[in-house]
């Protein structure tokens, strides 16, 4: 029974938290984790037809909202997680498409030249 009771409890803060299921604080952050999906759902995607915009805007809101939510007052751990998600998958995705256009950085110039001749 005592831990009905504590569950119930821990419920009750839960839903009554500044930044619970009851406020806009709970639920932007919890839709944002949709953004993150996406991009690890591109995981799969060929890297050059990532997008360097899309990714550095990914990467920068999510270190930026990171520094945010931990500046606001309760913490909003929901939207710290979710921005640091968001950056981890921004910076591995911009990684792949650099990585990709290094090592391929040759083969338009071999190209144009070839055309030329």
């Amino acid at each position: 029974m005592a831990t009905a009771t504590s569950m119930g409890q821990r419920l009750a803060q839960l839903w009554n938290h500044p930044a619970g299921p009851k406020t806009i604080h709970f639920w932007a952050p919890t839709f944002k984790w949709a953004i993150s999906i996406a991009n690890i759902a591109d995981f799969e995607r060929p890297p050059e037809l990532l997008s360097y915009p899309q990714q550095i805007a990914v990467t920068a809101t999510g270190l930026i909202w990171s520094r945010f939510s931990t500046q606001i007052k309760p913490v909003n751990y929901n939207l710290l997680a979710v921005n640091i998600f968001m950056a981890a998958t921004g910076i591995y995705q911009l990684s792949r498409k650099v990585t990709y256009d290094m090592e391929h950085k040759e083969a338009p110039l071999v190209a144009a030249s070839s055309k030329s001749t």
